[in-house]
């Protein structure tokens, strides 16, 4: 094996190794990147590398991230996601499993909103999660369903998720946004049968609301609550995804008027006060920081392990892959699975995920049905200990008798759930691919 090859595997295991030892992503690619690089060819590799970062800082469908990421933050400071499980629970109270079923809402709700898994996590784990023990649901469901729907919005548009994916497969951002709904939908749908079918074999589990309670709340009353807390947010969603999907506006456009909706929609609830903006653009400001410094970064590792040979060991590696491109397709998922139990999402999308570019390329797949594939999977990466996000995230505020165990046994389930839902995408290419089709993406 050549030489530059030998050490663009070493550059791999030196990456590993730096992140287990606990240094930040960021570095971790920069040392490894800059290091090896050098190695293999001295200063004169990174002659390319400002061209690389400024092409990342002057992309103008990335300005689209720090957009989404404030209208995310502003909707969770807002309590948006307080009011409609408030709402959407006491409606389906009746039902077994009806507030469980009123967070996948709220999940769903809410990530058409925002797309931040953090701040649907730890708005609904603060707001429900006491309230569902209480009631006698199992710990397990309880945590499970919360992490579960907090992860919705990651491939439910706008998401951040696409938007990486579409500047790194090439794709358009309207064109990923509607090919992700029917598959977000339709997780959102095997969540629901799972809680319903709990309901019906397994009630003592997810028990319904006990009646004085719903009692106690009008219907007419309710139905006002209904009007006024979930028709907001749905025409925040609509304004934002039918401007994009629809072709009217770019997805930054469209980010600056979800931003500028959510303004508007803490304004006319009464909850935008100077506390509160200070407080979004300060997380606006540190999440965006973040998500920008592992993408300049990730310049760095992707040249060096480019150029010492790397993308044709891994051409090679699929080249002894049996099945055709299928097999190859299924490596790769089972290889982002894997990285997710270990990795972040972005750095599985802009260390991993470049690397199969030229063999999919090759391949002549369609690239759109492979970036939900990615999307699908991706999401899972939330869920799967030990460093699931939403585990973390929600164990963060939970209550001292919930425990990690009971964490990863409620996740469990919802994992498989999602699994599921990446085959039936993966049978049936249309459920990804017939909206763009539809629409003339």
């Amino acid at each position: 094996m050549p030489v530059n090859e030998m050490l663009a595997l070493a550059m791999i295991g030196a990456f590993f190794l730096l992140l287990l030892g606990g240094l930040p992503v960021p570095i971790c690619l920069a040392v490894t990147g800059f290091v090896f690089g050098y190695a293999g060819f001295g200063g004169m590799l990174f002659g390319l590398l400002p061209a690389r970062i400024f092409g990342v800082v002057t992309n103008y469908t990335l300005l689209a991230l720090p957009l989404f990421i404030f209208m995310g933050i502003m909707l969770e400071r807002s309590k948006m996601a307080e009011d409609l499980l408030d709402v959407i629970g006491l409606a389906m109270g009746g039902l077994r499993g009806g507030m469980a079923l009123a967070i996948i809402l709220v999940g769903v709700l809410m990530g058409a909103a925002s797309g931040v898994v953090g701040a649907t996590v730890v708005t609904v784990g603060l707001i429900a999660l006491n309230p569902l023990i209480r009631r006698g649901y199992d710990k397990g469901v309880a945590a499970g369903v919360i992490c579960a729907s907090g992860t919705l919005g990651q491939i439910i548009p706008p998401s951040l998720v696409l938007i990486l994916l579409a500047d790194i497969m090439g794709e358009s951002v309207g064109t990923l946004f509607a090919a992700a709904l029917i598959p977000g939908l339709l997780l959102a749908g095997l969540f629901i049968v799972y809680i319903l079918a709990l309901g019906v074999f397994l009630p003592d589990r997810v028990p319904a609301i006990p009646i004085e309670e719903r009692r106690a709340v009008s219907g007419g009353d309710l139905a006002k609550r209904l009007l006024t807390v979930v028709l907001p947010p749905l025409a925040l969603i609509f304004l934002v995804l039918g401007s994009i999907i629809g072709g009217v506006a770019a997805p930054t456009e469209a980010a600056a008027m979800g931003a500028f909706g959510s303004v508007l929609l803490a304004l006319f609830s009464g909850r935008l006060t100077l506390k509160v903006m200070v407080e979004v653009v300060r997380g606006s400001f540190v999440t965006s920081a973040m998500v920008f410094f592992i993408l300049i970064f990730s310049q760095v590792f992707s040249l060096a392990f480019r150029g010492l040979g790397g993308d044709r060991l891994v051409q090679d590696a699929f080249a002894y892959v049996p099945g055709g491109i299928d097999g190859q397709l299924f490596f790769l998922m089972a290889l982002l699975f894997i990285l997710g139990f270990f990795l972040e999402w972005i750095e599985i999308s802009y260390i991993a995920l470049p690397l199969f570019l030229p063999v999919l390329h090759q391949s002549g797949v369609d690239l759109a049905w492979v970036a939900i594939l990615v999307g699908v999977n991706l999401q899972t990466s939330f869920l799967t200990p030990p460093f699931g996000w939403a585990l973390f995230f929600l164990k963060g505020v939970a209550p001292p008798e919930l425990r990690t165990s009971d964490i990863y046994r409620g996740v469990v389930p919802f994992i498989a759930i999602q699994l599921v839902g990446l085959l039936l995408v993966y049978l049936f290419p249309q459920l990804a691919l017939w909206l763009p089709d539809a629409i003339g993406w």
